[in-house]
């Protein structure tokens, strides 16, 4: 390790051990609060839309493969195309749910949020 990297890596230590100001304590709020509001959205976002993608894929291995009859249907080509539709309508559904969950979220912390930020400006002026 050179001399640049060593005096990084002790810097870095360091930082984590002085007080912070308030300016720093703010913008460290600011940033959960920011990670409040995306969290439940994207949270939403991945999960909803991975059951969507494996109930369409369900459905699509109804159509396509012979799974049904390993399982006992004789016929599961309709089964096949309710379930992948259904699959299919879960994950177009997903991105506009999502957005209007993270809309939502923005205009509940909106207030705290813009007032943090304006604060954290006027403090480095």
């Amino acid at each position: 390790m050179n001399r640049n990297d060593t005096e990084f890596m002790v810097q870095k230590i360091r930082t984590q051990y002085m007080e912070k100001d308030s300016s720093e304590k703010n913008l460290d709020l600011l940033r959960e609060l920011d990670k409040e509001v995306k969290l439940p959205a994207n949270v939403f976002g991945y999960v909803f839309g991975s059951i969507s993608a494996m109930i369409m894929g369900a459905g699509m291995s109804f159509v396509m493969t012979d799974m049904g009859e390993h399982l006992g249907i004789s016929n599961a080509m309709p089964l096949g195309i309710v379930i992948g539709t259904i699959g299919m309508l879960m994950a177009i559904a997903t991105y506009p749910v999502y957005k209007k969950i993270l809309t939502s979220r923005k205009e509940k912390y909106a207030d705290r949020i813009l007032e943090l930020s304006e604060k954290i400006i006027n403090e480095e002026k």
